[in-house]
């Protein structure tokens, strides 16, 4: 298992490569899965065999508080139906930190509960913010869990020039989960986890 890493240089190297995924072009993605309250894409990945994806929709509320809810905190495990646990093993600066969490069994169990390490890093963007992550080959890994491994992943959070009341929410995520699964079972539960996420967010900012 590694050490942990020098955290700023990891932060600069992160933001590049999402602001990197940011700029591909919209003819490069194929849409994957359409909802009300968001749109997910996806395209080959450049860091491993699965996918990346790209999810967007339009939040009702205020940059901050939107990004608040999706980075590592108090509020996180409140509404992502997905996440189990989630723990904080070290704080460099108030906005960045290495946290360790797990995620529920999805699609019948046939996606067992995963484990991640991931670094994660905020900062400011445009007029709003991005949070970001990547995981970590770091600590024990936990008995009853499969360790899944993000690559490079984040979350772009603007106010809308028109209606600063509300925000574009644009994510890119990369999860190998590893294990011994079929590709299509992934798939499908990306796209779906996804839009969930959206609709799952949408409802604890109301509530």
């Amino acid at each position: 298992m590694d050490s942990l890493p020098n955290p700023s240089p990891l932060a600069t190297r992160l933001r590049n490569t999402l602001v990197r995924y940011h700029g591909i072009a919209d003819g490069e993605w194929r849409v994957a899965k359409k909802t009300k309250d968001a749109t997910v894409w996806r395209k080959p990945s450049e860091e491993f065999s699965g996918y990346l994806y790209k999810a967007q929709g339009v939040v009702e509320d205020v940059t901050n508080r939107i990004v608040d809810h999706i980075r590592p905190g108090p509020y996180r495990l409140d509404w992502d139906s997905l996440m189990t646990s989630m723990d904080i093993l070290e704080t460099f600066e108030e906005n960045c930190c290495v946290m360790r969490y797990t995620t529920a069994g999805q699609l019948w169990n046939i996606i067992a509960p995963r484990e991640f390490v991931d670094f994660s890093y905020t900062t400011s963007y445009e007029d709003g913010l991005l949070t970001c992550g990547i995981s970590l080959d770091y600590g024990e890994v936990r008995p009853n869990f499969v360790r899944g491994f993000n690559h490079p992943c984040g979350w772009f959070c603007v106010p809308l020039k028109d209606c600063p009341n509300h925000s574009l929410l644009t994510g890119y995520i990369q999860t190998e989960l590893r294990g011994m699964l079929p590709q299509s079972a992934v798939d499908t539960a990306m796209s779906s986890t996804l839009a969930n996420f959206y609709s799952d967010l949408k409802k604890a900012l109301k509530s």
